[in-house]
């Protein structure tokens, strides 16, 4: 009787979500997912360059993030403005020389613009090209740099990955009805900065393998907006709710470790269903 053949070993699940010894940088590191992505990685074992345009934010950012994981020297505060080439590529080379090297990159800083910006929070026809620039230039120029700048470190990891923070608005659609009533508005360049880059993330796929480069897009996330719209969005959700930053910990932590090691090109949609009607 044949014996039965021997199946390879394989590491358990803790073990394939191990972030001991990697280096993540995160862009927009001190906003809201910007939390949660840098306590999903810290939580994992990483080291984590924090990255905003403020670097007293960043700073204060990395301490909560040590405190967090209980170990000094988990986290960094790396200021950049990454609207601007020079600083955006002097970032990855300052992470590259005081950490040594970088494993993962997640480019989470997105333009949302503020009601004060001439051209944005408006109606289609009083958009503004000035404003549209300003949001590729974050959304969309600077993951062009990044990747460029990042490449040749995260080439060089056993396991480099690369996450792009997308949001449904790059798949789908505004639903005008939402927002009747309200202040708020959806800026074309939002929707069409946010669809390039998923795409961008489907061409560094294929162009920087073997890293691995993969995309969220966040469904909205409850963050004090006008009751009204809440509450049409709630509705027309499936999970009945809306999302909060801890909801990106689970998908953040898969697609940055190894527990995703086949996985490259893809859009995870984290929405409660918005995208499934």
């Amino acid at each position: 009787m044949a014996a039965a053949p021997t199946l390879p070993a394989m590491r358990r699940i803790h073990q394939l979500l191990d972030l001991s010894g990697r280096v993540a940088l995160v862009t927009g590191g001190a906003g809201h997912i910007g939390l949660a992505i840098g306590q999903a990685l810290v939580e994992l074992g990483a080291t984590v360059a924090v990255s905003d345009c403020d670097q007293s934010r960043c700073d204060e950012r990395a301490a909560v993030l040590c405190a967090h994981a209980g170990r000094p020297g988990a986290a960094v505060g790396l200021a950049a403005d990454l609207g601007d080439e020079a600083s955006t590529r002097a970032l990855v080379e300052t992470v590259g020389a005081r950490c040594g090297r970088l494993d993962i990159l997640v480019h989470n800083a997105g333009f949302t613009g503020t009601s004060q910006l001439s051209g944005w929070n408006e109606p289609f026809a009083r958009q503004s090209l000035a404003a549209w620039r300003q949001a590729m230039a974050v959304n969309l120029d600077a993951v062009f740099v990044l990747a460029q700048a990042a490449a040749p470190l995260l080439q060089r990891s056993p396991a480099g990955s690369m996450l792009l923070i997308g949001s449904i608005y790059g798949v789908l659609a505004p639903q005008w009805s939402l927002y009747e009533g309200t202040t708020m508005c959806n800026p074309a360049a939002y929707n069409a900065s946010k669809g390039g880059l998923i795409q961008m993330g489907r061409y560094l796929a294929s162009t920087l393998a073997p890293v691995r480069v993969n995309c969220i897009s966040p469904g909205g996330v409850a963050r004090g907006q006008a009751e009204s719209f809440q509450a049409r969005y709630v509705e027309r959700t499936p999970l009945k709710r809306m999302a909060s930053e801890e909801d990106f910990k689970g998908a953040v932590a898969y697609l940055a470790s190894d527990a995703a090691s086949y996985v490259t090109g893809q859009n995870l949609l984290v929405d409660g269903g918005w995208s499934a009607w």
